[in-house]
């Protein structure tokens, strides 16, 4: 599982032009899905998302976690951060999850976010989406979750 982590000001996600997800001050989350995760990958990211310290304290040191800023979170699924781009010219994305069981971690991971108390929106599974960012410092972090 790969996320693609950045701290923003605001970020929204749109589809067909409808605004799907919006947040304020917080983290927008790419999520990549493939082959070999599982539930515990999922909550392990969660998990990871919640208590990911890099947000400034009042000394201005990346030292406060998303639940200690009650930080916002949008994630929001692209399959494409798991392409394999070694080889070639064109992304081979035989790495993917199936999108069933991709859906059902997605929608895991999310469900923990939110049980940990923090206001999340995410964008809709396999729909070309449109995603708007106000990237904070820029700040932009990526997880590898194994």
């Amino acid at each position: 599982m790969i996320a693609c982590v950045q701290r923003c000001a605001r970020a929204a996600v749109r589809v067909e032009g409808r605004l799907v997800g919006s947040i304020g001050a917080g983290l927008l989350v790419l999520i990549g899905i493939e082959k070999d995760d599982d539930g515990a990958r999922a909550d392990a990211l969660a998990d990871r998302l919640v208590e990911l310290r890099i947000f400034e304290d009042g000394a201005g040191r990346m030292n406060r976690s998303a639940r200690q800023v009650a930080a916002d979170v949008l994630i929001v699924s692209q399959f494409t951060l798991v392409a394999r781009l070694d080889r070639g010219r064109r992304p081979s994305f035989d790495r993917a999850a199936p999108p069933a069981e991709a859906r059902t971690l997605c929608e895991r991971l999310v469900a923990r976010v939110s049980a940990a108390g923090l206001r999340t929106a995410t964008g809709v599974f396999g729909a070309h989406m449109a995603v708007e960012l106000v990237n904070d410092g820029p700040a932009t972090f990526v997880i590898e979750q194994r």
